[in-house]
């Protein structure tokens, strides 16, 4: 990121990274910079969509932000991998980053500002604040497997939201519980926030997008296709009348302990109406799973019943 040459010197905590053709996107380092820039937007009568991520984007990031772009005026896109959500250090130290590579990706897709905020700066010495959504929301799934791994979720959502200030939030679908722990929260402390939650998008192959996968070698990758291979043989045991949760969740388990180096953290039918794990599935559950391919941890889920996914079976 340079500053902006003939533009003229950015103000304290804000760059302009420049562009040949004149573009810019604004990259903004601090709280105080990011509220000035939204008071100062919202008081022109503009309104603002947020994508919130933790970096290394990928065309599910990207295609969250052509969302936010037809729900408002102004985009703004934060980049942040937050250490509170990490139940794991040597996960949280692997964790992919690519931080010019993402800048240059959002200038193309006409980003109006990259919120970028330093660790010091979103938990300065002291800091003691957390938020924490209780209930059937976070009592499985991710919330049991990683503790503490939502509390830092809500924490640092609540944060951007205070700093960014979006008329709109927008979120991916692949992470379920997560946009509805955040629904949740935005409902119970009254953020004045319109939640949008984008679709999960896919690679050819079925695997769904994540800035994780950057880390699969490529064996790793192939059996990381057991993962939406087994969530699909599921999905059509149920479309073919099995309503029993455990030969559900066992048949993606099965598939993906075939191949090497697999771990399941967890495979669990959950009824959305309440989000509670069942013991008999129906068309208002999802199939949810969490694995691991050579250490990667990577997660996805099936509406049971619904589309298919993208994967060859072996029949």
């Amino acid at each position: 990121m340079k500053p902006p040459g003939k533009r003229g010197l950015a103000a304290p905590g804000r760059v302009h990274n420049a562009a040949p053709a004149g573009a810019f996107v604004e990259s903004i380092l601090t709280v105080k910079a990011m509220q000035s820039w939204s008071r100062a937007q919202q008081h022109a009568g503009k309104r603002i969509a947020f994508v919130p991520t933790m970096g290394a984007l990928h065309e599910g990031h990207l295609s969250l932000v052509r969302l936010a772009k037809t729900k408002a005026d102004l985009v703004v896109v934060s980049i942040f991998v937050n250490p509170t959500q990490f139940d794991r250090p040597e996960d949280l130290e692997r964790y992919p980053v690519s931080l010019e590579a993402d800048c240059a990706l959002l200038l193309k897709e006409g980003v109006d500002a990259v919120y970028i905020p330093d660790r010091a700066g979103m938990y300065p010495d002291g800091f003691a604040t957390f938020v924490n959504v209780v209930g059937p929301l976070s009592e499985s799934l991710c919330a049991m497997a990683r503790p503490g791994h939502f509390r830092g979720v809500t924490t640092v959502v609540a944060k951007l939201f205070n700093a960014v200030k979006p008329d709109v939030a927008v979120f991916g679908q692949k992470d379920l519980q997560q946009a509805l722990i955040v629904s949740r929260m935005i409902s119970d402390l009254d953020f004045d926030i319109e939640l949008v939650v984008g679709p999960t998008l896919r690679e050819v192959d079925g695997l769904a997008m994540s800035s994780r996968n950057r880390r699969l070698s490529p064996e790793q990758r192939r059996s990381a296709l057991a993962l939406p291979r087994g969530l699909e043989k599921a999905n059509r045991l149920f479309q073919d009348g099995e309503r029993n949760s455990v030969a559900l969740t066992t048949a993606v388990s099965e598939e993906i302990l075939l191949e090497p180096e697999t771990e399941v953290d967890y495979a669990d039918v959950i009824k959305l109406t309440g989000f509670q794990e069942t013991d008999f599935a129906d068309d208002g559950s999802v199939l949810a799973v969490a694995a691991f391919f050579g250490g990667v941890r990577l997660i996805d889920h099936i509406h049971l019943g619904g589309k298919p996914l993208p994967v060859e079976l072996n029949d």
